[in-house]
């Protein structure tokens, strides 16, 4: 008897945070289940590849002496935490928005699936170079520090990485795309793939960039529950974490060694959360101002994600969150 099971998870948002126990919850239905049956379980061992979070070794516990958050500069905020999946902070978490280069973090995780060969060199088309917005070279619009990409130039995937997620370069992103999928439409649709597997039933990706379509911007959307767990995913390759922490002045080469190419981190706080881990900036007009933010504990046991979206002061309030997550909550 086979039994196919939806992905499910235990939600609860009241006054206090909601946990998220995705594996202890499936395991224990498919335990039951099979009992029930007494045949196998079509796709657990599918399910196993695509958890999000780690076993629990503990859990973290409010304390109730410390107020609530409040982020009211963010149209949407959330604190996640990355080992067990509980939520410490929720205000909109689970509404449907556009959120900008926040998309490269799946982007970085197809790539990383995808490819076996980070050394293989990638040839770049005029639509890499023509892309709106930031482009290797150029870390803002009209502001250029060095040699942008040039028609023909190859440069590896594991340099185009660099580029696209720690100066959220847009021709990197696409560059990969188009590599990796044959064009950006196919590799997209490998995203969307990856998330429906992982159980992201809020979020629906437009290009690798997290550039909006013109005319189709309400089809381009997550959530910052969606995008927290993206990254809490994402902690399964140390590379896109180490990229994300590597400081500004950084170089990267064509494969030929002829061209360098200056890039920039946006990530304005990286040494001022203490144990920051790194950081994704997204912005469009549609989207806003947003941010995503992981720091450890001093321990180096624990791991937070935290998560604005169209937040006009977004790095403010996301050293408050860091600061908040730590001291209202102990993990046992």
């Amino acid at each position: 008897m086979l039994i196919i099971f939806p992905l499910n998870f235990l939600l609860v948002f009241s006054g206090q945070p909601g946990l998220f126990q995705e594996e202890e919850y499936l395991a224990e239905e498919i335990a039951g289940a099979a009992e029930e049956g007494g045949g196998a379980v079509e796709g657990a061992e599918e399910k196993k590849e695509n958890e999000i979070f780690p076993k629990i070794s503990s859990l973290p516990v409010k304390n109730e002496q410390v107020p609530d958050l409040a982020v009211p500069n963010a149209h949407a905020s959330l604190i996640l935490d990355a080992g067990s999946g509980t939520i410490l902070h929720y205000n909109n978490g689970k509404e449907r928005r556009p959120v900008a280069s926040l998309t490269k973090l799946m982007t970085a995780v197809v790539v990383l699936e995808e490819m076996e060969d980070l050394e293989e060199a990638v040839t770049i088309d005029a639509e890499a170079v023509y892309i709106e917005g930031t482009k290797i070279g150029c870390p803002r619009s009209g502001y250029c520090i060095s040699q942008r990409l040039k028609i023909g130039e190859k440069i590896s995937v594991r340099n185009l990485l660099k580029a696209m997620l720690m100066n959220s370069a847009n021709d990197a992103a696409i560059a990969l795309a188009k590599h990796i999928g044959g064009s950006e439409e196919e590799f997209v649709k490998k995203m969307n793939q990856r998330a429906k597997e992982l159980g992201l039933n809020d979020t629906n990706f437009c290009t690798s960039s997290g550039l909006e379509i013109n005319g189709a911007e309400a089809e381009c959307y997550s959530t910052a529950y969606d995008i927290a767990r993206v990254a809490a995913y994402s902690m399964k390759y140390d590379l896109v974490w180490e990229i994300m922490r590597l400081p500004s002045n950084t170089t990267v080469y064509s494969t030929d060694g002829t061209v360098s190419h200056q890039l920039l981190n946006t990530d304005l706080v990286l040494d001022e959360i203490p144990n920051c881990l790194g950081g994704k900036t997204g912005f469009t007009p549609a989207a806003g101002h947003s941010l995503l933010m992981a720091a450890g504990d001093p321990t180096g046991k624990h791991k937070i994600i935290a998560v604005v979206l169209d937040n006009p002061y977004r790095w403010r309030d996301i050293r408050t969150m860091v600061d908040w997550a730590w001291e209202a909550h102990d993990w046992r």
